[in-house]
């Protein structure tokens, strides 16, 4: 038999990537979403609703191509315009910073939302993550880089995980050495693809092939393998030593990125990355990237992105990043639910007045702040019940061992 048929027509199946989450998965979820937008409200950062729905050449100013193929399209019914649904809120803050508050000073903004991209990133990857972040516009430079990641770090902490790693990397390195190298566009496509796999065969190959100063290339191969610790910059700068000044100025932006975090956050376990280019096409400086133990992937990613805001009326100095608060509640231990949670006895065999006076005793316990669930209710750990003893309703252990007054 065809299982569409016992389940009229496959109507309970999701598009692929696309999930619903159950309990107990959505109060880890929600518990952390709370967590994390409180730990924000503590470093000043205000929170922020942008709408999931937009005009699209609003929602795509500045963020590049790559965002482009992960939104989708409707039009609207009303103006006949193409809308998208957003795939990132990173621009959608840059907006709210650049024409919609308009502060003379720092503006910091947090948001919590989900986005719907067309496709997953990977194999299994979520077409709707629920993206938590963090933006800070109006401070420039090391300055604002090393609040940001700072408060990343703090944010993976307070979620769970302990002491993350995280690497550093800055666009501009192979930004200045590959229009030194002068590659035509396609060609130039080809080694960004390349760096990015760290395929240094596969770079000298291309290199040679279009004949690159020995110098640039000598350079562009060595890119690769310029990752490690606080070493690598010391490195770098000898390797780079001839390298347009574009190059020397990101290594000094790193140097006083990392020395600057670790003030704040002297936790930090970072290392470097100067071949790591993830958000290239908006991107602008430092980037950064955390990896928790025993997960593969980047828990969160962030960086510079400064000018976005200029479609909008202002561009300025703009950082900020953000992580899927699915896959970290996924994997970061999360306490118990707070408070205590008694079980309500049988309604059924209930008297008229003992349910009058139970539901009079239960409003006043939720008042208190004290969780009260059905006796069928499943996936709360209990500490009492609610017994009557002839005249009210009282508190019993969870496991009989007596019986506790009204409080």
């Amino acid at each position: 038999m065809n299982i569409d048929s016992l389940d009229q027509g496959g109507r309970w199946l999701l598009p692929d990537g696309v999930e619903e989450i159950l309990p107990p998965r959505a109060r880890r979820i929600e518990a952390l979403r709370q967590r994390l937008l409180q730990r924000f409200d503590l470093w000043g950062y205000e929170l922020v609703f942008p709408p999931l729905l937009e005009f699209l050449d609003s929602l795509l100013v500045g963020v590049g191509s790559d965002l482009d193929l992960q939104t989708l399209k409707v039009t609207d019914q009303v103006t006949g315009r193409l809308m998208g649904i957003r795939a990132d809120i990173t621009s959608q803050a840059a907006r709210i910073d650049a024409h919609s508050l308009r502060h003379r000073g720092p503006t910091r903004l947090c948001y919590a939302g989900t986005v719907l991209r067309t496709r997953g990133q990977g194999l299994f990857g979520s077409r709707s993550p629920v993206k938590v972040g963090a933006e800070l516009y109006g401070v420039p430079g090391p300055q604002g880089d090393a609040e940001v990641l700072a408060l990343m770090a703090d944010t993976l902490a307070v979620s769970g995980l302990g002491v993350v790693h995280i690497e550093l990397g800055h666009v501009a390195i192979y930004r200045a050495l590959a229009t030194a190298a002068g590659l035509p566009s396609a060609a130039e496509a080809t080694l960004f693809d390349a760096v990015q796999r760290k395929a240094v065969a596969d770079i000298r190959a291309l290199l040679e092939e279009h004949q690159v100063e020995p110098d640039i290339a000598a350079m562009v191969i060595t890119l690769p393998s310029l990752l490690g610790d606080a070493s690598v910059l010391p490195r770098a700068r000898e390797v780079f030593a001839a390298a347009p000044a574009a190059v020397t100025a990101a290594l000094d932006e790193l140097e006083a990125t990392a020395t600057l975090a670790q003030l704040r956050f002297p936790e930090l376990d970072l290392g470097f990355d100067l071949s790591e280019l993830h958000g290239y096409n908006y991107h602008t400086g430092t980037v950064f990237s955390a990896y928790a133990p025993e997960h593969g992937q980047a828990v969160a990613r962030g960086g510079r992105y400064d000018d976005i805001g200029r479609a909008f009326g202002r561009g300025r100095p703009a950082t900020g990043f953000d992580l899927d608060l699915k896959v970290l509640a996924d994997f970061a231990p999360l306490p118990a639910p707070e408070g205590r949670t008694l079980r309500l006895p049988r309604l059924e065999e209930l008297q008229t007045e003992q349910a009058a006076a139970l539901w009079r005793r239960v409003a006043e316990l939720r008042a208190q702040g004290v969780r009260v669930v059905p006796a069928e209710a499943e996936g709360w750990p209990v500490h009492g019940s609610l017994e009557w003893d002839g005249t009210a309703w009282v508190l019993a252990q969870a496991h009989g061992t007596g019986r506790s007054a009204p409080e």
